[in-house]
């Protein structure tokens, strides 16, 4: 089906101060603000309607919403981020959700799940096992998204160092076509899907690149990666480049900036 909605929420004053390993600098914000803009305006022409929640000055890394549910046609599931810093970011994406959703489960302690390490695939869901996501999380997730009437597999990825998310490394964009970097090929192999023999492999030099999303006709991909989104374009896909090197400074990824549904 189409998608048709997405919840944002753009960084606030304090988002240098968020969680990171990544050693290119703080970010601009002033850029930041622009990038994610530009990020909302090709939401919109691609079809979808909004909701643009405030930033939360508690939560610097709010503007990564994604990490905060999994939202289906279904029902929705309030994760339990991995970050102790991050689990007050669930009360405002509750009432946001609770709007929405007739059904909203949710992740209890012990477990943790951040969004980055799901990733949907047709009504199969893949739930990597993450620094993020343990593995009671995973399990609790899995019943829920079972209990909706989906199918899961678990993917430990706590040995692939360049990963902080599954979705660091593997997206899925539709009519079986998959994107995966190098860092979990193997691990992908092992689960035996169909078509990825076929998949988009993302060389080293474009890892970034593999967190891209299908946002109905278009897939977004980070600009700078020309690899990537050529070998889209070779699909039959039309890539949409948008800039991301502030999100980048942050361990952001494209998929990170929306709940799409």
């Amino acid at each position: 089906m189409p998608l048709s909605r997405a919840i944002v929420r753009p960084p606030g004053p304090n988002f240098a101060t968020g969680l990171t390993s990544a050693r290119d600098g703080a970010p601009d914000f002033g850029l930041a603000l622009q990038q994610h803009r530009a990020y909302c305006e090709a939401l919109v022409r691609c079809g979808l309607e909004l909701t643009r929640l405030e930033p939360d000055a508690r939560f610097p890394d709010g503007t990564f919403v994604e990490d905060t549910a999994i939202v289906t046609a279904r029902g929705a599931i309030l994760t339990r981020p991995g970050a102790p810093s991050r689990t007050g970011e669930i009360a405002g994406m509750r009432e946001a959700l609770a709007e929405r959703f007739e059904r909203v489960l949710t992740i209890e302690a012990p477990g943790t799940v951040d969004g980055g390490d799901i990733c949907d695939a047709d009504g199969h869901f893949l739930i990597g096992v993450s620094a993020r996501t343990n593995l009671q999380g995973a399990t609790q997730l899995r019943a829920h998204l079972e209990a909706l009437g989906f199918t899961a597999s678990l993917l430990d990825i706590r040995g692939s160092a360049s990963l902080l998310h599954l979705k660091t490394g593997v997206a899925f964009l539709g009519d079986g076509i998959w994107v995966v970097a190098a860092a979990v090929d193997h691990e992908l192999d092992a689960l035996g899907f169909e078509g990825l023999d076929r998949a988009v492999k993302v060389s080293p030099a474009e890892a970034y690149a593999a967190n891209c999303v299908r946002v109905n006709d278009h897939v977004f991909v980070p600009d700078g990666y020309p690899g990537l989104s050529a070998a889209i374009t070779a699909r039959g896909l039309k890539p949409l480049p948008l800039a991301m090197s502030e999100f980048k400074k942050m361990d952001g990824g494209l998929s990170c900036l929306s709940l799409r549904f």
